[in-house]
């Protein structure tokens, strides 16, 4: 199928987008060398088709790698400067920035979150992460290192890795673009982007915004295809330098063993959670409440730190429970385009079942179920926030990551019960805690074992300060100068200038 555009509606006020719907590979849309599968992009709030899309196949991601590396040997890498690099990135988060409105109605339609949202938050942040990554591109220094001063000097040089396939999930289609996007072509290297399929149009209209902005043909590739067959060809090729992924720990053993059985490419992988909130009885009561709700029910509850466990001291239990409930009264989970919505519909039926089966499951194993938990009647993929109280650690609501806006409440009398409660799983990307007693707040921060502890607040991240998991919730790290390192890789250079080798030994 030839490649075409399409101009969609959107249904607030009847404007036109056009998005393309071709493979992005050297700054041109092209159809599928070799298929002619698409992929329908379904718009969650009404359970249409939007439009459909050129579905890559193996040998389209065969082609993009090839782009990326003849950029990477000719015009990016090593060719261009530090300066060029960050002028480039800063001129991509101005038109952005310009075109966020836009942006935000097609990610509306797309995954479905409030339009507002998707603007003010994730858009906001995205631009703010490329300006805080072009800051770094002409900053990136090795070290110089004392051997020998009569006779030798060593440096360190901390060169791009190359090629990097990058499979972004649904849940966050453009942040998670720019988280990936951004340190890896601060550090000079070149990309092939798989977007989710579920969510792939944002991916492809950021492409636009790259030709415009003047990156050359071949830095960066979008080749939207089912993870089965473009995540799992990047992961596998022999000429792709290192594979990042957000997404789930399922899909992310599969990227890791792929990985190692092609050319040992270097992995970074930002995967799923079962975050915990602890509540101690010093708390700022209400705040914690809104926190939880934001914890819980931001993005619908489709968020890798989900604060899906709380965790709430006995003596202020009922109290405190009280609040979360009216709290959770308070948000709209609506359709993206209503003003009003905090939160739109989940992204898809697939996942819609999904969070209803573990509804489901959870009265089934006789955790009480105080609010929620009932399908709507009516089109769109809407799940209201649910809270499950009286649940036991076994349960499959509180070991599995449900991905949706369900909360499992237990009570704990001690700090120490707290602390094993909220260990007590096999993930370990976030945790929360609130309390207003200071040494509480260092010894527990301490105690948790996740990548990121929240203390007072909850899901709120910033560019400069790293991200990622610890156990089964991912490698390596994201956002902040940690980033750098997961593409980079370190070059020692030994430089001999006096000593005279004797022969033989």
């Amino acid at each position: 199928m030839a490649a075409q555009p399409v101009t969609l509606t959107v249904p607030a006020n009847g404007k036109k987008i056009t998005v393309p719907t071709g493979l992005f590979i050297n700054n041109e849309f092209v159809p599928s060398v070799d298929s002619t599968e698409t992929i329908q992009c379904i718009n969650p709030a009404t359970e249409e088709v939007i439009c459909s899309i050129v579905a890559g196949s193996e040998k389209d991601i065969d082609i993009a790698v090839a782009a990326a590396r003849k950029a990477f040997k000719t015009t990016w890498g090593k060719n261009v400067t530090g300066f060029e690099r960050s002028r480039l990135l800063n001129k991509l988060a101005d038109l952005i920035e310009r075109d966020a409105q836009e942006l935000a109605e097609l990610e509306a339609l797309n995954n479905g979150k409030p339009v507002k949202i998707a603007r003010d938050f994730d858009i906001g942040d995205s631009v703010q992460c490329l300006r805080y990554y072009a800051g770094w591109a002409d900053k990136i220094l090795g070290q110089a290192i004392e051997v020998d001063n009569k006779t030798k000097f060593a440096f360190t040089r901390h060169d791009p890795i190359g090629v990097c396939g990058q499979i972004i999930p649904w849940n966050y289609p453009i942040n998670m673009w720019s988280w990936k996007v951004a340190p890896a072509l601060a550090c000079g290297c070149t990309i092939v982007m798989k977007p989710s399929e579920i969510t792939p149009l944002t991916a492809l209209k950021l492409s636009e915004l790259v030709v415009e902005a003047g990156f050359p043909p071949g830095v960066i590739n979008t080749v939207p295809s089912l993870g089965s067959v473009g995540g799992a060809a990047l992961s596998a090729h022999k000429d792709v330098d290192k594979v990042a992924f957000t997404g789930s720990t399922v899909t992310g053993r599969k990227i890791m063993e792929s990985a190692a059985k092609s050319n040992l490419k270097k992995v970074s992988l930002e995967l799923g959670g079962k975050s915990p909130q602890i509540i101690f009885e010093s708390a700022d009561l209400d705040q914690a409440a809104n926190w939880v709700g934001l914890g819980i029910l931001y993005n619908t509850g489709q968020d890798c730190t989900a604060g899906s466990r709380l965790f709430v001291q006995d003596t202020i239990y009922d109290k405190f429970m009280q609040l979360v409930v009216e709290k959770f009264k308070q948000l709209k989970i609506g359709d993206g385009f209503d003003e009003a919505s905090g939160g739109g519909p989940v992204v898809s039926k697939m996942q819609y079942d999904k969070i209803f089966s573990y509804i489901e499951a959870g009265k089934q194993a006789g955790a009480k179920c105080i609010l929620g938990g009932e399908k709507r009647p009516g089109k769109g993929y809407y799940v209201d926030p649910t809270i499950f109280v009286d649940v036991k650690p076994d349960m499959k609501i509180v070991r599995d990551e449900i991905f949706g806006p369900v909360l499992a409440v237990a009570k704990f009398s001690t700090e120490d019960e707290a602390i094993e409660l909220a260990n007590d799983t096999s993930y370990g990307l976030g945790a929360g805690l609130h309390s207003n007693d200071a040494g509480q707040c260092m010894r527990v921060s301490q105690a948790l074992e996740a990548g990121t502890v929240w203390v007072n607040q909850y899901n709120l991240l910033n560019n400069n300060v790293p991200f990622g998991g610890k156990k089964q919730s991912g490698i390596g790290r994201e956002l902040g100068s940690y980033a750098l390192e997961e593409y980079t890789s370190v070059k020692a250079i030994h430089w001999n200038y006096g000593e005279k080798l004797d022969w033989p030994l």
